[in-house]
């Protein structure tokens, strides 16, 4: 490795390294992947962590911009940059795939438990270990089917495979970028993978919806090569960078790779988890009869109290998913913006809002909330909000580079017709020539 992507990726703290521990044949003779490193426990970079805002992150809340996005996605990708860029609005003709480097690794998210998918996947996997001399990552699970596991011809490419486990081990500087094949779920667990910078998508549609899968399997081949070859338009698809802080509760038994354990000066200790959403964060009542009552900060300042069944704070990307159907509007995933969308509020003049994407969010349990809420992150991780307990949301820097079958404005369109059938009416026929002489008597 060159020593300009050395001092790029090169982790903070040598010590705290550790290879995976599950590598493979496929790992000989070739070129040697970045050794990951493990999640810290540490304090992770965010924009305003602290209870009392510093100068700098008082600073921050005044801007409306978002924070710029990295333009480097795993070891070796990036994108060109756009000289010409207004108001951190990335120009999406400009939003092209770069290599640093030829790509060498590549890992394959496959929808569990779904047999349609075994020939495709064993397809593509021979493809790239076979015609592209590709290391091929695979989560074990994947593995661990016995369609798969009992198939005597795909033993041999399954000896090149390198797996691994969620929750154990980090891949982030091994992959170079990622296939998923399946519905919008897959690119949202790959998207959870990965706490930080986030290698290239590739994503095929052959799940149920595949509003954010454009690709077809049909001509997989010629697509995958022109991705390796950097011939690619990609999209960058903010996240939420989430921060839950929970005060301490006796037989609490949460167990989670993002767990901070925080000690306060006069207080016990507090726990703090953070997430990279890329779709939305759903605060709601839970299994609860009684309405949710939760007050929603912004940039330090309480804007509203929200009654109902619940509120959900979902990036552009998550505009066409939940939201949506909460009434919010549909927002294109290149503008800097955060969604405010109440479920089923309790008055008529709540309407789901628009905010900047330089804005800091903070969820609270109203002081007379009958009953404690529930939290969700695209879906995932659901877990109790009790009073005291606080839900800080910002735009986080690490963005989803999802590459595009066309272009970001077109794909985006052909989505909305495709899967949500978006303005679909059967057209009005046009006047004859007699009506229109009669009209014009």
């Amino acid at each position: 490795m060159e020593n300009s992507e050395e001092a790029s990726w090169t982790p903070k703290s040598e010590a705290s390294m550790e290879t995976l521990p599950h590598c493979c044949s496929g790992c000989d003779n070739r070129e040697t992947p970045v050794p990951g490193k493990i999640f810290r426990k540490s304090k992770p970079r965010s924009m305003s962590t602290s209870a009392v805002p510093s100068c700098a992150e008082f600073r921050r809340t005044q801007s409306l911009h978002g924070p710029s996005p990295v333009t480097t996605f795993g070891p070796k990708a990036c994108m060109l940059k756009n000289p010409k860029a207004v108001m951190h609005i990335q120009d999406p003709a400009s939003q092209r795939l770069t290599w640093n480097k030829p790509p060498k690794s590549v890992l394959v998210i496959k929808k569990i438990q779904d047999v349609s998918l075994l020939q495709p996947f064993k397809e593509l996997c021979i493809f790239l270990t076979e015609q592209k001399n590709m290391i091929v990552y695979v989560e074990r699970k994947v593995l661990d089917d016995p369609a798969i596991a009992n198939d005597e011809s795909f033993v041999a490419v399954k000896k090149n495979f390198c797996t691994f486990r969620e929750d154990f081990d980090d891949i982030s500087n091994r992959v170079d970028f990622i296939i998923c094949l399946g519905g919008d779920g897959t690119l949202l667990y790959a998207s959870s993978l990965f706490q930080e910078s986030v290698p290239p998508v590739m994503a095929f549609h052959l799940g149920s919806l595949g509003f954010l899968t454009p690709f077809n399997f049909d001509t997989y081949q010629s697509q995958v090569t022109q991705v390796i070859e950097g011939n690619a338009a990609i999209i960058l698809r903010s996240r939420l960078k989430v921060k839950v802080v929970k005060e301490s509760r006796e037989k609490s038994k949460t167990k989670d790779k993002n767990l901070i354990i925080t000690n306060g000066d006069a207080e016990s200790s507090r726990k703090t988890m953070q997430y990279q959403v890329l779709n939305e964060v759903v605060v709601d009542r839970g299994p609860s009869s009684y309405l949710s009552n939760v007050d929603l900060f912004l940039d330090g300042h309480l804007i509203t109290t929200v009654q109902g069944d619940g509120v959900i704070v979902s990036t552009p990307t998550g505009s066409t998913a939940y939201a949506v159907a909460a009434g919010a509007s549909m927002i294109h995933p290149n503008v800097p913006a955060i969604l405010i969308t109440p479920i089923c509020p309790h008055s008529l003049s709540f309407r789901p809002i628009v905010v900047p994407a330089g804005v800091e969010l903070k969820i609270m349990l109203s002081r007379e909330a009958r009953n404690n809420a529930w939290v969700s992150f695209d879906g995932r991780k659901r877990q109790e909000i009790g009073h005291g307990d606080s839900i800080t949301i910002t735009t986080s820097c690490f963005p989803v580079p999802s590459i595009c079958f066309r272009d970001p404005v077109n794909d985006w369109f052909e989505s909305l017709a495709q899967c949500l059938h978006w303005n679909v009416r059967k057209k009005q026929s046009h006047l004859s020539s007699e009506e229109e002489e009669e009209e014009e008597f």
